[in-house]
């Protein structure tokens, strides 16, 4: 990790540095929007909560968000098992950290600024349906898609394929949906452009949603592009 926080800093200075340590300050009670301009120590002191531990907590989080994947990565070169691995550890982990974050967000923008800014109760209804269909979408990939998928790499047989084909194809339909909600989001967002004045809870919370857009992208991609090919496709299984 190149950079460590010691407490000094601003809570504002530490979610515009990392925006995922808002989930920390969430857990534990700690205002980060209008309180933003306390330094940590003072916050902590003031909720009784111990600093040595919380630092390192936030300074664990930190070093694993900048842990980044080697973009150089050939993801088309994993077994089916190791790539699906990968999607379950890697995104379905930040889909179910994040998501209810966010509802929180989606949630607190519409009803502070909501009366002045109309696109964002089409906001709440949009993101809040993609929320629902991707906690269905991940529970059917985990508990039956990918186990199958995974028996398939080891016993290829007809019968099998054609099974997890039909599976497969129910999945595509969602991230098809998921996709297009992505898009009425940012239409109706104007790409998530910010008001003029926006509070910090409101521009997290676009930053925030932009980051979820990129996540599911690369994680459909992998999905359609890779995983689920080689059921259609075996010769591509390495």
């Amino acid at each position: 990790m190149n950079t460590s926080f010691n407490g000094s800093e601003t809570i504002g200075q530490i979610v515009t540095a990392f925006p995922g340590s808002s989930n920390i300050f969430l857990e534990h009670g700690i205002d980060f929007c209008c309180g933003g301009g306390r330094p940590l120590t003072t916050a902590l002191r003031q909720k009784n909560i111990e600093e040595e531990a919380f630092l390192e907590k936030l300074n664990r989080f930190y070093a694993e968000a900048n842990q980044k994947t080697d973009p150089n990565t050939d993801w088309s070169k994993l077994s089916s098992s190791r790539l699906i691995d990968h999607i379950v550890t890697t995104h379905h982990a930040y889909l179910e950290r994040e998501l209810p974050v966010l509802s929180e967000f989606v949630t607190k923008i519409l009803r502070v600024h909501g009366p002045e800014r109309r696109e964002l109760a089409k906001l709440h209804m949009l993101f809040h349906q993609m929320k629902m269909e991707l906690e269905q979408h991940l529970i059917a990939e985990e508990a039956t898609v990918f186990p199958l998928i995974r028996e398939l790499e080891h016993n290829p047989a007809p019968s099998l394929a054609e099974k997890t084909a039909n599976a497969i194809r129910e999945l595509e339909a969602d991230h098809s949906g998921v996709g297009n909600l992505l898009k009425e989001m940012r239409a109706v967002t104007s790409d998530y452009e910010l008001p003029a004045g926006a509070c910090r809870t409101y521009t997290l919370a676009f930053h925030k949603l932009q980051e979820l857009e990129s996540d599911l992208l690369q994680h459909i991609h992998l999905e359609n592009n890779i995983l689920f090919q080689r059921v259609s496709n075996p010769a591509n299984e390495s």
